[in-house]
Parts: structure tokens; sequence; C-alpha cells
């Protein structure tokens, strides 16, 4: 049997992560439909028996009636190929969800905090369960679960594997977590998963990953996975990169850098060729002299990208704070009471990067 397997796309995602608002969030958010429908198109074309989804489909407290309408059309398109659906944290089933209202009858949503088996193919048995609140779903393999019949067991929902949390980066919060080791025990012979963005290919679990970008610094080849289920219960995957959404990491150090244009020169070369979404890291040395204003940078990166986020790494004034320390001036006597101050790291460098600029005359203290 295959089974095309996807998770965590987050339909109406406001996209604050990019800094993108008004028509770019708007036509970002149309992204991701474009996802869905290339999903779609991937289940029809690769001749799939049925489509899962993870869960996080969409955001349950931004999600719109349109939104709605356009998950309804597209997975109605697919009849007779069933569909199955195991809301997840963020698109969590309760009465007042899309789930609630009418879909077509190949559309199977899993409404039970507890896995409950539907009939997939002759032989294999499908169990799904849902999140029925955004918080404190539990362990859907807890509890001594243990399936129930012959043949091929294989299970659907949204949950944080325990060994796989720490590799999500911070802020992951473990719903409904478990352990690896209960995907046996409770006799499945796999289980298709949502909730980690970043994919991973275990023996006897798949996290496909979110199918178009959701925040910088995304790595692995993250998308709809098709499976091919065998008659022992054994796994054939195969990963497809569907994403619409073009997002990229930019550099730019400054090092050795004495005017602007040198700036918009690096900026450009970073850029070319390039669409999208960016962010840039500016880092290294700042010459005291350059004008280094991120409104500036940000308005000539736009011309290229649709969103810009800006941040800082390792980026420090080359100022001469030992030499200037010593000076009987202003100036020595403001680096020596900074430098004596008990103030954290990060605060003193933008209290001794603001003072001497500003006592150099400068009027963009707030550079970088």
């Amino acid at each position: 049997m295959k089974i095309v397997h996807f998770a965590d796309l987050h339909l109406d995602s406001p996209f604050a992560w990019c800094e993108a608002t008004g028509d770019v969030a708007r036509r970002r958010r149309e992204a991701l439909r474009e996802t869905l429908i290339a999903v779609v198109r991937l289940t029809r074309e690769s001749g799939a028996d049925a489509l899962f989804c993870g869960g996080d489909l969409y955001e349950h407290d931004r999600v719109t009636l349109d939104t709605g309408e356009f998950l309804r059309q597209q997975f109605a398109s697919l009849d007779p190929v069933p569909v199955y659906i195991a809301p997840g944290n963020h698109d969590w089933h309760g009465p007042g969800s899309l789930y609630a209202t009418e879909w077509s009858h190949n559309v199977h949503i899993f409404r039970d905090a507890t896995l409950q088996p539907t009939h997939l193919a002759p032989g294999i048995t499908l169990w799904g369960g849902a999140h029925c609140a955004p918080a404190n779903t539990d362990n859907f393999l807890g509890g001594g679960f243990r399936v129930e019949g012959p043949g091929v067991h294989v299970a659907l929902f949204h949950g944080a594997e325990q060994s796989w949390l720490a590799a999500q980066g911070e802020g992951k919060a473990p719903h409904a977590p478990f352990e690896t080791a209960e995907i046996q025990a409770a006799g499945f012979h796999h289980a298709f998963l949502g909730h980690y963005h970043r994919p991973a290919d275990g023996e006897h679990h798949t996290y496909p990953g979110n199918p178009d970008p959701l925040q910088f610094g995304e790595d692995g080849m993250r998308g709809p996975v098709v499976a091919t289920v065998a008659a022992d219960g054994t796994l054939e995957r195969e990963r497809h990169v569907v994403a619409v959404t073009q997002v990229h990491e930019l550099a730019l150090n400054v090092t050795g850098f004495t005017s602007r244009q040198q700036i918009r020169d690096a900026l450009r070369e970073e850029a070319e060729g390039l669409a999208g979404l960016a962010r840039l890291t500016v880092s290294g040395d700042l010459e005291p002299s350059l004008d280094l204003q991120e409104d500036t940078i940000r308005e000539q990166l736009l011309e290229t990208f649709e969103a810009v986020r800006i941040r800082k790494s390792g980026l420090h004034l080359a100022y001469d704070l030992e030499e200037i320390g010593e000076e009987p001036t202003v100036r020595g006597q403001f680096v020596r009471d900074v430098l004596g101050a008990e103030l954290p790291e990060d605060e003193r460098r933008r209290v001794l990067r603001m003072g001497l600029r500003a006592l150099d005359g400068r009027d963009d203290l707030e550079v970088l």
C-alpha cells in the first residue's frame, strides 16, 4: 500500500517570524495553500492509496472560513482516495474547529483523544488520535495501550518523541510525549507523526517535517513522504520537496569596510539571483567612522526580497578601548567608568558603542 504523509503546514500562519506584514504576509499565506495543492497533486500523481496528515494543518486561532472551504475542496478533489487527519495542538479538534464541520465522505478525521482503529486496506489497520485541546494532551501510547487484531498496524498522531526533542531547538513543547520503544511495545509496525518540523526517519516512525518554511535556519529534507507499506509491515520511504516559499540566510562581515558603498556592494553580491524571504547576519569589526544603520540595509534588501530580518552576531566597533581608556579626556573617563561597572557583557558593549559614537558627534547611535 502506498501512502503520502505530511504534517505541520500551519495554514493561516501570521509569518511574524520573518517580520512580514500586510500584503507580504498575505502572499506567504497564499504560498502555504499552494504547498498543499502540491501535496494533493503528489498524492494523485504518485498513485497513492491514501493521504495522511499528522496535524497542525492550520492555526486554530487564526483560521478563516475561506481556508476551511479551500481545505474541503482540495481533499474532496482526491475522492475516492481517502484522507486521514489526526489533529494536533495547533489545529486541535473541538466544537468550534473546522473539523467539526461537514467534509466530503473520503475525509476521515480522528476526533478522540485516544487512538481509534479504522480499516485502511486488506490486512492493514490504521489507528489515529486527536488533540482535543491546545495543550496537555497525554501520551497516545501510554497506559499500557496495545493494538488488537491480526495483520499490520500503523499509527497516525501528533506527538513528541522524547529522544528527538532536544534536536528541535528551544521553544518546542513536548505535546503528547512518548518514547520510541513504545511504538513497538504497543504493537505498531510504524507510526506516521506530526509536531516536529525537523524531519526524521526512524526505523519505526516518520516525521515528514513542515512542507513549507516556517522559520529561518531550518535544515533537512522536509516535505511529504511517499511511503510504501509491505504486507509484513516493512516500509520504504521517498521524500519530496514541494515548498513554494524560498528562505535564504545571508551574511555580511564588515571587517575592513570603510565606506557605505562597500556594504552596498557586498549586500548586492549576497542577494544576486535570489528571491523570497531573507535573514541577514551582520558580524565583524565595524570601523567607528562607518555608517551601518539597519533601516538603510533593510531598504536595500527589500529591493530584492519580500521580507527581511536582520540580526547581529559577533559585531563589534573597532575602537581600541585600552588606548582610549588611558586618555585624560571625557572619552577616556567614560570608557573607564563603563568597563568598571557591573554590567552584562552585551549591555556593556551597547553602552560603549552608543556612548563613544555620541562623543564622536554621531547621531546614528543605534547602529546595529
